[in-house]
C-alpha cells in the first residue's frame, strides 16, 4: 500500500526544470496543534448546546472563523508561487553537490516556507519577487546520482493547517570519481618549463595569452607578424592523451580516479587533452566544456 501511494505521489508531482504552483498541486491540511484546535471547537459547541450559553457558542464560531481563515492564508503561501530547478552539470565524488532553487512571484508578499528533503530541512523567508535557494548534497560514490524528493511546505499564519508539496525530480546527476594526489618533483617542474634549441618545430601566430617570450622577433623586426615559437616539447605539454590502458594501475576505480587526477591538471593548466576509455572517447579539446564532457565520461565508465 506505502508503494503505491509513493508511486502516485510521484507521479503526481514529477517536475523536471520549472513549475508554478496551482491549486491542483497543494495540499492543506491541518497540522499538530490543529488537531487539538478541533478538539476545543468541539469542546466548546458541545458545552454551548448544553448549557444554551449564547456566550459560549459565540466563542466556539470565532475560533472556528480563525481556523477557516488559516486554511486560505496558508494555501496562498505556496499558490502561484514559481519554482525553477538549476541543476549542475556534474557532480564529484568528495564535492558537494549545490541544487538551486529559483523562487519567483508575481506580486510582492512574504512567505514563510519551510523546504526538507531526505537528510536536511531548512526555513526560508521570501519577501522579494525573485531569490534563489540552495540545497546541499554530497555523493557517496561515482555513478548515477538521483535527487531525492524535495518536499516544500509552510505553517503560516498559526501553526494550525499545513500547505504542502512536492517536487519528484526527474532528472539525474552524474557523479564523477574522486581524485588522486599527483605531484611533480622539482626535476620534472624544470624540465616542463625549458626549451630544447634542438627541436624546434614550427611558428604560428601570436593568440591572446601567449607569453612574450616565446615570441619570434626576427620574424617581428623584418615586419613578417607577429608569431610564436613552438617546440616539440610544447606541443607535448599542450596536447595530451589521456588513455585509459596507459594508466599504471590494475583496479578500475583506481584507474578512474588517476584520469580525474589528469583531467583536473589539465582544466588548471588550461591545456590541451583527449580521453580514451574502453567504450568511449573524447576528441583533443580545452576549456570548460571539455571538463564537463570528460567528468561525464568518466562517471558513465
Amino acid at each position: 500500500m506505502q508503494t503505491a501511494v509513493q508511486k502516485w505521489f510521484a507521479k503526481r508531482f514529477r517536475v523536471d526544470q520549472s513549475k508554478i504552483l496551482k491549486q491542483s498541486d497543494i495540499l492543506v491540511f491541518c497540522y499538530q496543534q490543529g488537531f487539538l484546535y478541533l478538539v476545543l471547537i468541539v469542546i466548546t459547541f458541545i458545552a454551548g448546546i448544553n448549557y444554551a450559553n449564547n456566550l459560549i457558542l459565540g466563542f466556539c464560531f470565532l475560533i472556528s472563523a480563525v481556523l477557516c481563515i488559516s486554511f486560505y492564508l496558508t494555501f496562498k503561501q505556496l499558490h502561484q508561487l514559481k519554482v525553477e530547478i538549476i541543476y549542475p552539470e556534474v557532480g564529484q565524488v568528495g564535492h558537494f553537490l549545490v541544487l538551486k532553487l529559483q523562487f519567483r512571484q508575481l506580486h510582492m508578499s512574504t512567505r514563510f516556507l519551510q523546504i526538507r528533503t531526505e537528510h536536511q530541512q531548512q526555513h526560508m523567508l521570501f519577501n522579494q519577487h525573485d531569490q534563489q535557494f540552495e540545497l546541499i548534497f554530497e555523493p557517496k560514490q561515482r555513478g548515477e546520482f538521483e535527487l531525492p524528493a524535495i518536499h516544500i511546505y509552510s505553517t503560516y499564519p498559526f501553526g494550525l493547517v499545513r500547505a504542502w508539496t512536492y517536487f519528484y525530480l526527474q532528472r539525474k546527476i552524474w557523479i564523477a570519481p574522486n581524485t588522486v594526489s599527483i605531484e611533480l618533483d622539482d626535476q620534472q617542474q624544470s624540465q616542463m618549463n625549458q626549451h630544447d634549441l634542438h627541436e624546434f618545430r614550427e611558428l604560428r601566430n601570436f593568440r591572446e595569452g601567449d607569453g612574450l617570450q616565446s615570441v619570434s622577433w626576427k620574424q617581428f623586426a623584418r615586419g613578417q607578424g607577429l608569431f610564436v615559437k613552438v617546440f616539440e616539447n610544447e606541443m607535448d605539454q599542450q596536447r595530451l592523451m589521456i588513455d585509459y590502458a596507459d594508466i599504471p594501475c590494475q583496479g578500475h576505480e583506481q584507474k578512474l580516479n588517476w584520469m580525474m587526477s589528469l583531467v583536473e591538471l589539465c582544466e588548471q593548466r588550461q591545456e590541451t587533452f583527449a580521453l580514451v576509455l574502453p567504450h568511449a572517447s573524447l576528441e583533443y579539446g580545452s576549456g570548460e566544456k571539455q571538463s564537463i564532457q570528460a567528468r561525464r565520461l568518466l562517471a558513465q565508465a
